[in-house]
């Protein structure tokens, strides 16, 4: 942490604390006002929910100077963060340490994919869910009423952290370069208004709410197909830098570039996850690993699992042994990340 650590809300140690409590109002072209209903779930604490591991690399992740105060100014100014940086260098760990450390519930996780769209973020409409239960009401075998169309209605992740609430979600869009070259631009009207419509809804518009399912299985409500949050959640966009993005969704995003942990900051690593003793059984194995990573893309979860072998007395000794090490190591071929 920097000198000027008393204006961070996140700080980057894995304590957890209550923070996120004196975020000042946001600049006034980031104000957002959605009407938060009463009756709508809170996300809990903690990141309950997520596979098992989270909570321990949440706790135990500790960023370079540099990512908290960026990290703090894209919460500060509600902006999206985009964190750039080779494979295992912590980009979607730190959306997890920010929802751990301030208290925002299980971290919102959408992966993208070639065939990602924005839709899939926001919203999905299952309309044939919806026919088949027509088909069973006209057979008289009940169900609920195939006119309530919420019923067929789930918040994706980007869309579930747009829910009006008083706290921001933290949501993760995970390898941002695989999308499709058409998704960094339809996000940005949905970014920089912090809301969408839901046609489907939109057409049977009420002053009634109507309550959806939602990606992390909470429920929200919604009235009039309107989603606007009111708290501007706190987005990380991980990018492995392998295609450049469009100026506009640039400019729209807080730019952070992870570097590859040095030979001190992979000792911390070695120690916070796997204990103090590990450093000092497997010196040889972590200076080979430096030996190796000199030009080559090694991931840090691969020294990860070289130390846990060594120190687990799993790891076979001899040629088998060098052969394991080799493999963990390997250099990634041309084109690989």
């Amino acid at each position: 942490m920097t000198g000027d650590a008393g204006w961070h809300i996140y700080r980057g140690t894995g304590v957890q604390h209550d923070g996120i409590d004196r975020l000042p109002p946001p600049p006034p072209w980031r104000h957002f006002d959605g009407e938060i209903l009463p009756g709508t779930e809170d996300a809990g604490t903690g990141v309950g929910g997520a596979r098992p591991g989270t909570g321990m690399r949440a706790k135990s992740y500790r960023p370079d100077p540099n990512v908290v105060d960026l990290t703090n100014a894209a919460i500060y100014l509600r902006r999206p963060l985009l964190v750039t940086g080779k494979p295992g260098t912590g980009k979607s760990t730190l959306a997890h340490s920010i929802a751990w450390e301030l208290k925002l519930g299980p971290v919102l996780y959408w992966s993208i994919t070639s065939r990602a769209h924005l839709q899939d973020g926001l919203y999905r409409y299952d309309a044939v869910g919806r026919l088949q239960q027509a088909n069973l009401q006209r057979l008289g075998q009940g169900g609920p009423p195939a006119t309530d169309i919420s019923q067929f209605i789930t918040l994706g992740p980007l869309g579930t952290a747009l829910v009006a609430r008083p706290r921001p979600r933290v949501l993760l869009i995970d390898e941002f370069d695989k999308s499709d070259i058409d998704l960094p631009n339809d996000l940005l009207n949905v970014l920089e208004e912090g809301q969408f419509a839901i046609p489907e809804l939109v057409r049977e518009s009420s002053d009634q709410a109507v309550r959806l399912a939602c990606e992390d299985s909470s429920t929200a409500l919604v009235k009039g197909g309107l989603v606007r949050c009111n708290a501007f959640p706190i987005i990380v966009i991980t990018s492995n830098g392998e295609r450049e993005f469009p100026a506009a969704f640039r400019r729209r995003c807080l730019q952070l570039t992870i570097n590859e942990p040095d030979a001190a900051k992979l000792a911390e690593i070695v120690r916070t996850q796997l204990g103090d003793d590990a450093l000092r059984e497997t010196e040889a194995l972590f200076q080979d690993f430096l030996n190796r990573r000199d030009g080559a893309d090694l991931p840090t979860d691969h020294l990860l699992n070289a130390v846990y072998l060594a120190m687990s007395g799993l790891a076979p000794d001899g040629d088998t042994r060098q052969r394991v090490v080799d493999g963990l190591f390997a250099r990634p071929r041309p084109g690989e990340s």
